[in-house]
């Protein structure tokens, strides 16, 4: 017979709960409409207007078919607006709309509601710690390229 883990010590299944946890509390709270992804791209066109697909799957660890599905469905809305590089014909330059600015600008307090929910969860001397420590775990595949192990 095969040997079972224990699931409540088993890492991967612990993540995958909290990210349950995360999705229940954002769309309760955040928004049923906008997931944490697209939040994400929001927020990096935010910080970083006029970045081309590439750099934004780079810049929000999405995977640029995820990031292209997600262009296209807020570009729809009238969040991004898309513009062909004038220096290089072949990529699109993404900006937030006005609408996607003000989108953004309304989701952002909710959004730190629910990161403060998340981590009032833990004793407050290992809040930072906890962060640090899904930190290390995020960036285990970004390696040289960020493409991976």
């Amino acid at each position: 017979m095969a040997r079972s883990l224990e699931l409540h010590n088993y890492v991967g299944h612990l993540i995958r709960r909290a990210e349950q946890v995360h999705t229940a509390l954002w769309s309760q709270h955040v928004s049923r409409e906008i997931t944490s992804q697209q939040f994400a791209v929001l927020n990096t066109l935010s910080d970083a207007p006029g970045i081309d697909q590439r750099t934004l799957a780079r810049l929000t660890s999405l995977d640029r078919s995820t990031v292209n599905h997600i262009i296209r469905r807020l570009t729809d809305q009238r969040y991004i607006s898309q513009v062909r590089d004038e220096a290089d014909r072949r990529r699109t330059l993404l900006n937030l709309t006005d609408d996607g600015a003000a989108l953004l600008g309304s989701l952002i307090g909710p959004a730190e509601q629910i990161n403060r929910q998340l981590l009032d969860s833990l004793p407050e001397d290992e809040r930072e710690q906890a962060v640090d420590m899904l930190r290390k775990i995020a960036s285990l595949d970004d390696g040289p390229t960020g493409s991976g192990p």
